[in-house]
């Protein structure tokens, strides 16, 4: 089956969704078949890539490394510098860096929950190419060719482990420090609801072949840039609250990244802080693009499943962590998201 990515089809699976899926050890032969049978592939992952993202498509580039295959890793914006330690990270390009001249019939997407996160990289793909999709988003619909998809996972990096074994390709310290990245930030330190035994037992194994994982938390959870610091003290001295207290949430405009300097990156972990205040079942990060778009992320503290909410503006993620942009001035963003979750409390 082809679906249009807006300039060439792109083969995908046919129904899409669950029903489509196979078992999971059928998807990860699956999945290593298409890598092995392959050359010449194009890497990405979604817009505005956070920890995952950019710790998967590195994983993703070093096992293709490892056998002997020619890639490419490209994402629309630029790894975050905070993770420019990672193995890889300097081989991303990007579309201010400049992207490639030519177009790819061989695809691996990890970390997109829908074929929509992958941005300006679809024009780089070309006539029926073929795409392997690795994520872990339930709002993911099984859009590759090749699906290899766990929602069950704390983070897409947790499935590229049992990729890299089904693959039989030992691990080092530079792809086990990429795969502990990703699932240390998509588990916010390994404290969030999705740090599973499993998860624990990964990184066990990934400390034992040399990660430092103390290191790793200093750096990614602990540190912050003074620029990170400015967009706190301004975001803050805007929290509100709907009346009975049980959303609450930030804003962050143009002017307030282009005053202080600050990057997307430096916006990470804002909208915990409404969540993180007791009562608060959901709270909400809104940046402005511009006087008609909005980027929305939420976080819920479990009654309110905010992936289902995101869907309602054709956004995606996870039942306690998801986003969505809205075609809208920034206050009626606000009102439109605001009372989307509310009605989703009272239905709750």
């Amino acid at each position: 089956m082809s679906a249009s990515n807006g300039n060439v089809p792109v083969t995908t699976a046919a129904g899409g969704g669950d029903a489509a899926l196979s078992s999971w050890e059928e998807q990860l032969d699956k999945a290593v078949a298409f890598i092995r049978e392959r050359d010449d592939f194009l890497v990405v992952s979604h817009v505005q890539p956070d920890g995952d993202a950019i710790s998967s498509t590195v994983a993703i580039g070093w096992l293709l490394e490892k056998l002997g295959k020619t890639y490419a890793l490209y994402n629309d914006g630029p790894a975050p510098s905070r993770l420019r330690y990672l193995w890889g990270s300097d081989r991303l390009l990007t579309l201010a860096a400049g992207k490639p001249d030519r177009t790819y019939r061989s695809i691996i997407a990890v970390d997109c929950a829908d074929f929509a996160r992958v941005g300006a990289a679809k024009e780089l793909f070309a006539p029926e190419a073929e795409l392997l999709n690795i994520d872990h988003h339930p709002t993911n619909d099984a859009f590759g060719a090749a699906n290899l998809l766990r929602f069950d996972a704390a983070a897409t990096a947790e499935i590229l482990f049992e990729l890299l074994e089904a693959a039989r390709v030992p691990l080092d310290v530079d792809v086990a420090t990429a795969i502990y990245t990703g699932m240390l930030t998509d588990t916010g330190g390994f404290r969030y609801a999705n740090t599973s035994p499993k998860v624990l037992a990964i990184a066990s194994k990934l400390v034992e072949l040399g990660v430092d994982g103390p290191g790793l938390a200093e750096q990614l959870l602990e540190r912050m840039t003074m620029e990170q610091m400015s967009m706190i003290q301004r975001a803050l001295a805007r929290l509100t609250f709907s009346e009975d207290q049980r959303v609450g949430w930030l804003w962050v405009t143009p002017e307030d990244m282009s005053e202080t300097g600050a990057k997307s990156e430096d916006l990470e972990g804002l909208v915990n802080y409404p969540r993180n205040i007791e009562g608060v079942e959901v709270g909400i990060l809104f940046k402005q693009h511009g006087d008609d778009a909005v980027k929305v992320s939420m976080r819920s503290a479990g009654r309110v499943n905010v992936a289902a909410v995101a869907q309602q503006f054709q956004g995606g993620g996870h039942v306690r962590a998801a986003g969505c942009r809205v075609a809208a001035p920034l206050p009626d963003a606000i009102a439109q998201v605001v009372e989307a979750i509310r009605k989703a409390l009272d239905a709750e």
